[in-house]
C-alpha cells in the first residue's frame, strides 16, 4: 500500500525520452509494473485502485488493459484481469456519480440561497412602499398574546422513503437492473433470480424498482412480487427456527440453539428482525422479562452470526455500527487493537525441531486480533460498496456511520501506537539510525571501559591497526612509510 501510495508508481517519468515524447517500451514496463501491484496487493482491489484513481481512470491505461485481457491465452489470468477490469469500471463510475451529486447538491444550495434572497428583498420592498401611517397600524396590530402563541415552525426531517430518489442513485442502480431484469439467460426467472441475488436487494434498489413499477415497468413488478414472495417464504422458516428456540425452556438452552442455528447458517436478517418485532411487542404490552429475553436472544444472534463473517475487520465493523454509545465503541477499539500475547505457540517446522532438540520455542511477538490499518481499509472498502445506503434515521446514512467511527480508530490507535510518521519523517529516521552521533560513540566508549577494554578508537598506540594503510594522525601510508 505505501509502495502504490509513493512515488514510485508516477509513471510519467518512466513514459518519456530523451525528446520528452512518449515511450510505448517504456509505457509497456510501467503499465506492466503497475499491473502487477494491483494483482498482487494484499488489499482490496478498489482501495488501490481508489488510492490511485487518476492513472486507473486513465483512457490509455483502460484501453492497454483491455489489450492485454484480449491477448492473454491463460484462462485463469483472462478472468482476474476481467475482474479488476470490471472493478476499475465500477470505482470510475461510482466516482463521476459521487461528483455529480456533490456538483449538483451545491447547484441546489445556492438555489435554495438566491430564493430567500429575493423573498426578503421582495419583503422589504413592500415594506418602503408602506406609508407611516400603514406603518403605525400594523404595529398596532401586534397582540402581545399572539406573539405569546407564536410556535417556530419545526423542521420535520423526511424518512428514507420520503426521500425522492436522484438522478444520481437510478443510475448507481442501472447495472444492478441489468441483472435482474429481463432479458434472462434460458432457464431463468423472477424467481430465480430473486433467489441467487436475495442479498443484493437492499431497500434503495426496492424503491428504484417501485418508481420504475410505478411508471409502468411490468417487468419492475415482476421482480418486486417474487421478492416478497421470497421474503414471506424467509421469515416462515424464520418463525420455525425462532419457536425451536423458544421451545428450549431456559435462556441458556435457548443461546444454545442459537448457536447450533448459526453454525449450520440459519441466523439471517429475517431471525434477527423477528427477534427485535418480538421483543417492541413484548415491551409495548409491558411484559419487561420476555422483552429483555428477546434482546438477549438477539444480542447472541448477532454475535454468533459474526463470528461467521470472512474477516476479523468486519466482524468488529459490525459490532461498531450495531453500538450507539462511542464509549462502549471506542472500548471495542481498543481491545481489538491492543497487541496480545499468543497462548499457543505455532505449530511450525522451526519450533517442532526445537521441541525435538530440548530447546524453547520461538515465541512471536504480540500481535493485535486487528491490526488499525486493515480496519482502516476495510472501512474504505464498505465505503466504496455500500457507502449509500440509509443505515439509521437518526444517526445518518452509512458513509456518515463507518467516517464517525474511523476516526475513532484512528485517536484509539494513536493512544496505543503513537502518532504515525510522514512518508518524510520515516525518511529522517531512516537516515538518523544508519548513522550514529558523537555521544552514542561516548556511550559506547564509557561501557567499554566499565568492561576492563578498550575502544578501537580511544587506542591511542593502535597505529594503523584501525584502518590499514593510515597512521595515527589519519595520514595514507604509501610503500610502508
Amino acid at each position: 500500500m505505501d509502495e502504490v501510495n509513493s512515488d514510485a508508481f508516477d509513471l510519467t517519468s518512466l513514459l518519456q525520452n530523451d525528446d520528452g515524447d512518449v515511450s510505448d517500451s517504456e509505457m509497456e514496463k510501467a503499465y506492466e509494473m503497475f499491473l502487477g501491484q494491483l494483482v498482487f496487493s494484499a488489499n482490496d482491489p478498489r482501495i488501490d485502485i481508489m488510492d490511485n484513481y487518476d492513472l486507473c481512470a486513465d483512457p490509455l491505461w483502460i484501453t492497454w488493459l483491455e489489450r492485454k485481457i484480449s491477448s492473454t491465452r491463460d484462462v485463469e489470468e483472462k478472468i482476474a484481469l476481467k475482474d479488476l477490469s470490471e472493478m476499475i469500471i465500477d470505482v470510475k463510475k461510482r466516482f463521476e456519480l459521487s461528483k455529480a451529486a456533490e456538483e449538483r447538491a451545491v447547484l441546489e444550495a445556492d438555489d435554495a440561497e438566491q430564493n430567500r434572497i429575493a423573498v426578503a428583498e421582495e419583503e422589504m420592498e413592500k415594506g418602503r412602499a408602506l406609508s407611516g401611517t400603514d406603518i403605525l397600524r400594523k404595529a398596532a396590530a401586534v397582540d402581545n398574546a399572539g406573539r405569546d402563541a407564536f410556535v417556530e415552525p419545526e423542521f420535520v426531517k423526511k424518512t428514507f422513503y420520503e426521500k425522492e430518489l436522484t438522478p444520481e442513485i437510478r443510475m448507481s442502480y442501472e447495472d444492478m437492473c441489468s441483472k435482474v431484469l429481463p432479458p434472462y439467460k434460458a432457464g431463468d426467472t423472477p424467481v430465480s433470480i430473486v433467489f441467487n441475488f436475495y442479498d443484493q436487494f437492499d431497500a434503495q434498489f426496492i424503491k428504484v424498482l417501485n418508481e420504475r413499477a410505478m411508471n409502468g415497468d411490468a417487468d419492475s413488478q415482476a421482480v418486486l412480487d417474487a421478492l416478497a414472495s421470497e421474503q414471506e417464504k424467509r421469515v416462515n422458516v424464520a418463525t420455525e427456527n425462532l419457536r425451536t428456540v423458544l421451545s428450549k425452556g431456559e435462556p441458556m438452552r435457548m443461546e444454545g440453539a442459537i448457536v447450533a442455528l448459526a453454525k449450520e447458517g440459519k441466523i439471517d436478517e429475517s431471525f434477527l428482525l423477528l427477534l427485535e418485532a418480538n421483543a417492541d411487542q413484548a415491551r409495548a404490552a409491558g411484559a419487561t422479562g420476555p422483552a429483555d429475553l428477546m434482546v438477549k436472544l438477539r444480542k447472541r444472534a448477532e454475535s454468533e452470526k459474526d463470528k461467521q463473517s470472512a474477516s476479523k475487520e468486519i466482524k468488529l465493523l459490525r459490532q461498531l455500527l450495531r453500538e450507539p454509545d462511542q464509549t462502549k465503541r471506542e472500548d471495542l477499539l481498543a481491545d481489538a487493537f491492543t497487541p496480545k500475547e499468543a497462548l499457543i505457540v505455532p505449530g511450525t517446522a522451526a519450533n517442532a525441531k526445537a521441541a525435538i532438540d530440548g530447546e524453547a520455542p520461538e515465541e512471536e511477538k504480540p500481535m493485535p486480533e486487528v491490526p488499525p490499518p486493515d480496519f482502516i481499509n476495510c472501512c474504505k472498502a464498505v465505503l466504496l460498496n455500500f457507502g449509500n445506503l440509509e443505515y439509521d434515521v437518526e444517526r445518518g446514512d452509512l458513509s456518515v456511520q463507518i467516517k464517525q467511527i474511523a476516526s475513532e480508530a484512528e485517536v484509539v490507535a494513536t493512544r496505543i501506537y503513537g502518532k504515525g510518521m510522514s512518508a518524510r519523517e520515516q525518511q529522517d529516521r531512516a537516515w538518523k539510525e544508519q548513522t550514529t552521533s558523537i555521544f552514542d560513540l561516548e556511550t559506547l566508549e564509557i561501557e567499554a571501559e566499565r568492561r576492563g577494554e578498550t575502544a578501537p578508537w580511544g587506542n591511542a598506540n593502535g597505529g594503523d591497526e584501525l584502518v590499514p594503510g593510515f597512521s595515527a594522525d589519519g595520514k595514507m601510508q604509501i610503500g610502508g612509510t
